[in-house]
């Protein structure tokens, strides 16, 4: 796990390159608790495990690089940012899915859970990100 320097929020951000495999699911929710307790946000820990193990999930799925960034950061003093980098410029489509399907309901899930959430091109791949708000600040 790589901390940055301070944000304007004066908390640093979190980050980690993970191997694209199914096992980093589990190490992106323990950054993302991480981060969450060291900034006293532990109310979002549920939703943000949740919504950055789709989002690693997806990028497990579909992206074309053996690794994939991670990146936790606090944008504002009530808000978490989730974002994982891969280098596929394919952005994240909903797919529709039936009751019998095991899969396909990731994005769906985000969107519920996010305060915002989106996709940025970037010259060499794409982060799909998710903000996540205190409850108390909506």
């Amino acid at each position: 796990m790589t901390m940055t320097a301070s944000r304007p929020t004066g908390h640093p951000g979190y980050s980690e390159t993970l191997l694209r495999r199914p096992e980093s699911v589990a190490t992106a929710r323990r950054l993302v608790r991480t981060a969450l307790a060291a900034w006293d946000m532990e109310e979002l820990a549920d939703d943000g495990a949740l919504v950055v193990s789709e989002l690693v999930t997806n990028a497990v799925q579909h992206a074309r690089s053996e690794v994939i960034r991670l990146v936790v950061s606090r944008p504002g003093p009530a808000t978490v940012r989730i974002g994982v980098v891969d280098k596929s410029k394919a952005p994240p489509q909903h797919r529709p899915s039936g009751n019998e399907d095991d899969s396909g309901r990731g994005l769906v899930l985000v969107a519920g859970l996010a305060d915002d959430w989106g996709t940025d091109l970037l010259p060499w791949g794409k982060r799909v990100w998710s903000e996540l708000h205190r409850k108390d600040s909506r």
